[in-house]
């Protein structure tokens, strides 16, 4: 019976319209449904070719269609879609945009296979390639059928699973269509009224915050009362760490869209939606801080689900910086000790926060806080690794500059702070700034880098310095050629991005009249250098 495969793929485009066409089908899900030989012998002999374009000539819930569906569920089942390989993304592009309509359109147990298959589709490792396939189709009316899909799903009394499954489309369908996806409005086929622009928004988003309270509340109770020695509990805990991460990065995205309404012109939501949306992310924060305050009560500060945690109160705080304020304070300094399964020592949940620590350190409260606990520290080795991480060729400048503005905003109200800056890590910290602007052209990483050194130096001097182990005379050299060149670019027609930095010059003018007496070096060097422009 495998054997007959390539001749009913064959004679398959000439059949369309005909009864013959159904029994082709007929047969060939018998087959597959049989043996897995038939399942490869479909694929290699172009069983997808065949099946993209007819897919979408059937009639909606008819029993062709039905079939069809079915035989591209048995191929992802016992194919690794990463075995299809990118040779099929068209026709896979084509297969989706045919099913996500029966998904919208249908009212049986066929939309619930859609879903199943659909979502199968957009969790495999293919995942990443389809989605650019999806975004140069001709049309999006696959994103609105699943929108469509999506909305009924999660409105109505469906197994928890199910919710689960629409869940990762819409993060799909985000994904490749951006954030506005959730408000697009559009019309259901079979639908008296159309659908509320906001409705899709606000049940993705109701979805997700009950999905991430069920979930950290599981995984609180494994981690933390259930037995530790059953292997059960690990694997329920990865599988629920997984769920996670869909709730999370779509929680993510809604806050994208909030932060974006604000340069888009005209009202995307109306105020009643708005005020919805910011109370249930508040209360999904909530939950999530939660969650941390469990584990540091625990003493567990290690562990991905703890840094996705992180990442997603960071984004929030990143748009809202005072929000859940007393509780972020006293978390704090649990969050930036948080360390992902395979780092060494915290990173990522100090660049998470970044944003947030440098709107809230522009203030005197925020600087103390900060600096109460030795968070400064955590923001300085930050820095340190992700220059040194990329040999000074900084590719992430944003989250860069965001650890640059909370450092100076820190050394600016040093005076007021418990800043101990003759640490090594200080030290550290000016050779890294000094290595990080002689291996870039940018003016606004020599002004910034210079700013905060020239910050550094005043509670220092080259005799000290010199006496750290790890900071020779080629540092000194380096650490030298950087306030020259800042210094100099005072007396040079500057860039518009140079320019801007005005307030940094003036940082490290002034501070070289403070402290240039306790360096000879560099006090020598830009006499000879620069002689009587300074």
């Amino acid at each position: 019976m495998v054997s007959k495969i390539p001749l009913i793929l064959e004679i398959l485009p000439n059949k369309s319209g005909s009864p013959v066409l159904e029994e082709c089908y007929e047969f060939l899900y018998l087959v597959l449904s049989a043996n897995e030989d038939g399942v490869v012998s479909f694929f290699e002999s172009g069983g997808l070719k065949v099946l993209a374009p007819q897919m979408s000539t059937f009639a909606d819930g008819s029993r062709a269609m039905e079939l069809a569906m079915k035989l591209v569920q048995l191929s992802l089942g016992k194919l690794s879609l990463g075995f299809i390989s990118n040779t099929y993304l068209e026709e896979l592009s084509i297969i989706v945009a045919a099913i996500a309509r029966q998904f919208a359109v249908l009212h049986n147990a066929l939309k619930f296979e859609a879903l199943h298959i659909l979502s199968a589709i957009f969790s495999s490792e293919l995942s990443a390639s389809l989605h650019e396939a999806l975004r140069v189709m001709p049309n999006g009316i696959w994103s609105d059928n699943l929108r469509i899909g999506i909305t009924a799903i999660l409105q109505n009394r469906v197994a928890p699973a199910e919710k689960l499954h629409a869940l990762i489309l819409a993060e799909s369908a985000i994904s490749v269509m951006g954030e506005k996806w959730l408000i697009n409005q559009v019309n259901s086929p079979d639908a008296r009224e159309p659908i509320p622009a906001d409705r899709c928004l606000l049940l993705v988003l109701e979805s997700s915050r009950v999905e991430i309270a069920v979930l950290l509340n599981d995984m609180a109770y494994l981690k933390y009362e259930a037995s530790k020695s059953s292997s059960s509990n690990v694997d329920s805990i990865l599988s629920k760490q997984r769920t996670l991460a869909i709730a999370f990065s779509l929680i993510e995205k809604i806050i994208r869209l909030v932060a974006n309404m604000g340069a888009d012109e005209g009202e995307l939501i109306d105020e009643n939606t708005f005020t919805k949306v910011i109370h249930g992310l508040n209360e999904t924060i909530g939950v999530v801080l939660e969650y941390l305050q469990d584990a540091k009560e625990h003493g567990e500060k290690k562990g991905d689900d703890l840094l996705a945690s992180v990442r997603v109160v960071g984004s929030y705080l990143a748009e809202t910086p005072v929000a859940c304020k007393e509780k972020v304070q006293e978390l704090l300094p649990f969050m930036l000790s948080i360390e992902g399964n395979d780092e060494p020592s915290p990173f990522f949940s100090v660049c998470f926060l970044l944003p947030m620590l440098c709107q809230t350190t522009m203030k005197a409260e925020g600087c103390q806080v900060l600096a109460s606990f030795g968070g400064d520290k955590a923001v300085v080795e930050c820095l340190i690794k992700m220059i040194n991480t990329h040999s000074y060729k900084v590719e992430d400048t944003d989250s860069v500059f965001l650890a640059c503005d909370t450092i100076m905003n820190l050394l600016l109200k040093k005076e007021k702070l418990p800043l101990s800056l003759k640490e090594p890590i200080y030290v550290n910290l000016l050779r890294t700034l000094a290595c990080w602007a002689e291996n870039s052209n940018d003016p606004t990483v020599t002004m910034m880098a210079s700013s905060i050194c020239s910050l550094i130096l005043d509670h220092s001097s080259e005799e000290a310095l010199l006496g750290y182990p790890n900071f020779n005379r080629s540092d000194l050299h380096s650490l030298c050629q950087l306030i020259v060149k800042s210094l100099a670019s005072n007396e040079m027609d500057m860039v518009d991005e140079a320019r801007a930095d005005m307030d940094l010059q003036e940082i490290i003018s002034s501070g070289f009249s403070r402290w240039s007496h306790c360096f000879p070096y560099i006090k020598g060097t830009v006499e000879r250098e620069l002689g009587d422009h300074m």
